[in-house]
């Protein structure tokens, strides 16, 4: 994100064409999958001229890579409950809520997808997993200055996030004691 972006206001119309660009990105990809639409079609579908988004994304990739850092920071953000164990059973639950839920599948195919996408592909898939850690590192970092043991961002990547991610990719359920299980045996 440039410093024009950051400067623009919170509401207004870029707040709706940024809106309506992400909307049309989700249904795209739950109607056709990653890969198989283009800017313009992306363009057509939120009502905005293709130029809109190059202009304020550049290109697909990055597009893509902020729908999906948008809907994780909206619907698993970083808790602050005042103990790593309440943070992380927070997040664990908030995380296993959002890819179950409506289009919950959507950023899990999209990280997936990313990886296969070429060199863009590689770097946008970089940068949300680069995103993602730098925002649980916050958390953790809060937890040592409070005094108590955390592990390393990577380490709750490996143990909470990827066997959740994993199970819902092939099916399986997510019930709140098998993703309190996991908080248990990072802890």
């Amino acid at each position: 994100m440039n410093d024009r972006q950051r400067a623009r206001r919170p509401g207004g119309r870029s707040a709706r064409v940024g809106a309506d660009v992400h909307q049309a990105v989700t249904d795209l990809i739950n109607e056709r999958g990653y890969g198989n639409f283009t800017v313009g079609e992306v363009a057509a579908r939120a009502g905005v001229a293709d130029s809109s988004i190059y202009r304020r994304w550049g290109d697909l990739a990055t597009l893509l890579t902020d729908v999906a850092l948008t809907r994780l920071n909206a619907q698993s953000p970083m808790p602050d409950t005042g103990s790593l164990d309440g943070d992380l059973r927070t997040y664990a639950a908030n995380v296993a809520r959002e890819i179950t839920g409506p289009d919950g599948l959507l950023l899990v195919r999209l990280a997936v997808a990313l990886s296969s996408n070429g060199q863009q592909g590689l770097q946008a898939r970089d940068d949300l997993r680069d995103e993602r850690t730098r925002q649980l590192q916050s958390m953790l970092d809060r937890a040592r200055e409070r005094g108590e043991h955390a592990p390393d961002a990577f380490g709750v990547l490996d143990h909470i996030l990827a066997p959740m991610y994993i199970r819902v990719l092939f099916g399986m359920e997510l019930t709140p004691d098998y993703v309190d299980g996991l908080v248990d045996r990072m802890l």
